[in-house]
């Protein structure tokens, strides 16, 4: 049976639809969910894709995280269920909490729309899982404020716990230590701000983005048989 997903949409999304052919493509299923929607159930993994929730209004969202879906997302997560924030879903999950840090403007202040090689650091997230780390992939950007920061401390924490999934290999928007993807401590909530599901056609440039989305989907697939399995007996 094919692995579910659901993917978020806020007033302003605009990549939903490219998530949904990706997942597609490799044979998944995905639905689309209204971000007034209070439960997530039935669903194998859920995709907060790219866009300008809210308009980006305040600061990208900022809005988006007090939506009712944001709850069921967060009760998802803590269940072990994964979840991926593609750039604008990125900004989404570090304003929830569900991640650390935060995305500013980009160095120079210019909005940055291209092909950028990205460096697989971390190869058990639900995002990465079989990609062998220092796999390095073109996958496009499109923000203007994809400059991840953190303090020093969730910094230091990071590299310890080897949650920075993805580093670019030439950092083109001025994260901090290269980041362009990282993962909870569950490893199961994974931020990133490249668009893995705009790589995933030849036509589109490149196909290096499905190697993720097929990860996110066996991921998927082993997160339903965990929570269908029988409990243990005493």
């Amino acid at each position: 049976m094919a692995a579910r997903m659901g993917v978020v949409v806020f007033p302003g999304t605009n990549c939903e639809y490219d998530a949904i052919r990706a997942v597609e493509a490799l044979g998944g299923e995905a639905d689309l969910v209204w971000h007034g929607t209070t439960e997530v159930t039935g669903y194998d993994a859920l995709v907060l894709p790219g866009g300008f929730a809210h308009g980006d209004y305040l600061r990208p969202g900022a809005i988006a995280r007090f939506s009712p879906v944001m709850a069921a997302v967060a009760r998802f997560a803590a269940d072990g269920g994964p979840v991926v924030g593609i750039c604008n879903g990125f900004q989404v999950l570090t304003e929830a909490g569900l991640l650390p840090g935060a995305l500013q403007k980009n160095r120079g202040l210019r909005f940055l729309c291209m092909p950028v090689a990205i460096r697989v650091e971390s190869a058990d997230s639900v995002l990465t899982e079989g990609v062998v780390a220092g796999t390095v992939l073109s996958i496009p950007i499109n923000h203007f404020e994809g400059n991840y920061t953190c303090d020093e401390a969730t910094l230091a924490q990071l590299r310890s716990e080897r949650r920075v999934v993805l580093r670019y290999v030439d950092n083109p928007n001025g994260s901090v230590d290269g980041i362009a993807g990282i993962c909870n401590e569950g490893r199961n909530v994974v931020g990133l701000m490249p668009h893995p599901e705009r790589a995933s056609d030849a036509l589109l440039g490149s196909v290096d983005g499905l190697v993720l989305i097929e990860a996110l989907l066996g991921a998927a697939l082993r997160s339903r048989s965990l929570r269908c399995a029988p409990p243990a007996v005493a």
